[in-house]
């Protein structure tokens, strides 16, 4: 038996919150300034949990070590921290819950791979009131090691195995078992096409935010 946990502990992109159009445009905004054609969204929706360099991979063929990389790398971000949140939204089902749970006073925070210099203004634009909020450049590490978890635990007043760390990524699912998290694994987020989120090392596995509420709120 899993216990009900004390606190929350989510990732940010496509897991509490869908940034995939913003970032979608961002990442056309690059293609546009080397003269190429749109991508599909559905393309750059899969790549967007793997970062800024996986997304001008996709979008130009450049590999991180390549020439033009760094520099397409930079204006990227250049774009996307001009509107991080113009089409950005919190999952539904999930502000449904976080509604709740901050009114029964109950902690939750936010633990991401996402530079602070672009999760701050989204969290902020969003309304979002985390407990804790964790991001790439605050620790000398970063997702899959368990330390950022670890330090919004400690950061909420709680050991770590009162914390359930929700996310979309194996990284995320391994971070959280390092941790000594219950891993809670979402298959609504931004997954590449072929990869079985059932296959990571979580606890638990959940479709979509409204099953995922549904359980949380049937073990409360």
């Amino acid at each position: 038996m899993i216990p009900h946990p004390d606190a929350l502990l989510f990732d940010l992109d496509g897991t509490l919150v869908d940034t995939a159009p913003d970032l979608a445009r961002a990442t056309n905004a690059l293609r546009s300034h080397h003269g190429l054609a749109p991508l599909p969204y559905s393309e750059i929706r899969a790549q967007v949990s793997n970062g800024g360099s996986a997304l001008v991979t996709l979008a130009l063929g450049l590999e991180k070590a390549a020439d033009g990389h760094d520099a397409a790398r930079v204006f990227l971000l250049a774009a996307y921290g001009e509107a991080v949140a113009v089409e950005s939204r919190v999952f539904p089902p999930l502000a449904q819950l976080l509604s709740g749970w901050e009114a029964a006073e109950r902690p939750w925070g936010i633990v991401t791979n996402k530079p602070r210099a672009y999760a701050a203004p989204l969290v902020d634009a969003l309304g979002l009131k985390p407990g804790v909020l964790v991001c790439a450049d605050d620790l000398p590490v970063r997702k899959p090691d368990p330390a950022p978890l670890r330090h919004a635990a400690e950061r909420l007043g709680l050991p770590a195995e009162r914390c359930w760390y929700i996310g979309d990524h194996r990284r995320d699912m391994e971070a959280a078992r390092h941790a000594g998290m219950v891993g809670v694994a979402v298959g609504y987020g931004y997954i590449e096409e072929g990869e079985d989120y059932h296959d990571w090392p979580a606890d638990r596995w959940y479709a979509t935010g409204e099953a995922l509420v549904a359980a949380l709120l049937e073990d409360a």
